[in-house]
């Protein structure tokens, strides 16, 4: 039997955020994040230099959590940690710490899947968000992962289509280094985009299979665009900026609702989430409630404090495996690659 008031911490380290959060019965008591802003001069995400952060920023983080939560950490009743994917410098701080506390406080140590975690992040109790109802579709986009998954049940998912090259935040932020714009760009162009004319200009969406994606193409598309218009003027780019954003932003959203539909379509779910860190994009967001309202579909969209790298979303997984006792043992390892 599982205790009624179950706290438990959170702990991600899977990119460059070290995150911990404390969770009582779904309830999110505290969601810390430090953010490494030394990334910023070289353009994307050191790993060396991200795993050394964490270093310096888990116990701080951590203490911070359990202080906002306002518990002792003698009151937790299980650690659950990011194992993967993501870089396996910063995985393997997460998952030392993690298996240390855990057998220091002689308590459980469960193991979370990154991408599993995105998902099931619309589970934590909160007015802001909806729960979706098994079966759903799952969209997860972020900086490394674009799939489309079928979620059964908490712990039964299937990938029926993923990105056969770059995830979708890459493709944001490639072209918003292409345009001049510092990293990490995505959230610029979203920035931008609202300014401007989305149909100002035309760029390519690539053909692949019904449920697949693939982005290459399109950031080589913008390296030409690019290319060819500063020619012959070299304030193009400033010039139309938000136009550019606007029309970029409008392709690859107007991209995904394609692959939505499609899955909508074979499965006969039209009930859909999404998550991961371009699901915070306000067009995808707007496309989403549009289809809700126009096609009739049951859209989940979760809180923009769970749509980036966070722990509240690791600690929810960690208390719906600690209702099953799913338990990791203690010479579990960190993976930078896993699947569902």
């Amino acid at each position: 039997m599982t205790p009624k008031n179950t706290y438990i911490l959170g702990i991600e380290s899977s990119c460059d955020d070290t995150a911990a959060a404390v969770i009582h019965n779904g309830v999110v008591l505290s969601n810390v994040v430090a953010t490494q802003e030394i990334h910023k001069q070289y353009g994307g995400v050191v790993p060396e230099l991200a795993s050394r952060a964490h270093q310096q920023n888990i116990v701080p983080v951590v203490q911070l959590a359990l202080r906002k939560a306002n518990i002792d950490k003698k009151q937790l009743n299980a650690i659950a940690f990011t194992r993967g994917p993501g870089l396996m410098g910063s995985l393997l701080v997460g998952t030392s710490f993690s298996k240390s506390l855990a057998m220091g406080l002689e308590i459980p140590l469960i193991d979370v899947n990154h991408m599993q975690a995105h998902i099931l992040a619309h589970f934590i109790k909160a007015e802001e968000q909806s729960t979706p109802n098994f079966p759903f579709l799952a969209l997860t986009i972020s900086g490394g992962h674009t799939q489309i998954v079928k979620v059964t049940s908490f712990f039964e998912m299937e990938v029926i289509g993923q990105t056969l090259d770059d995830a979708v935040g890459e493709a944001f932020d490639k072209s918003a280094k292409l345009l001049g714009l510092p990293y990490p760009g995505g959230p610029l162009i979203d920035k931008y985009a609202q300014l401007g004319n989305p149909k100002a200009f035309k760029f390519p969406k690539p053909k692949v299979k019904p449920l697949d994606f693939s982005f290459s193409g399109l950031k080589t598309a913008v390296l030409y665009f690019v290319e060819r218009n500063t020619k012959d003027n070299p304030t193009f780019i400033k010039e139309n900026l938000n136009d550019i954003c606007a029309s970029l932003q409008f392709t690859i959203v107007d991209y995904l609702m394609d692959k939505l539909k499609n899955a909508v379509k074979e499965t006969g779910i039209n009930e859909v989430a999404i998550g991961g860190g371009v699901s915070a994009n306000s067009g995808i967001r707007n496309a989403l409630l549009v289809a809700e309202k126009n096609l009739g579909w049951k859209v989940h969209i979760p809180k923009l404090e769970y749509c980036t790298d966070n722990a509240a979303m690791i600690a929810i997984v960690g208390e719906l495996k600690y209702q099953q006792q799913l338990f990791a043992k203690n010479d579990v390892v960190a993976k930078a690659r896993m699947k569902f």
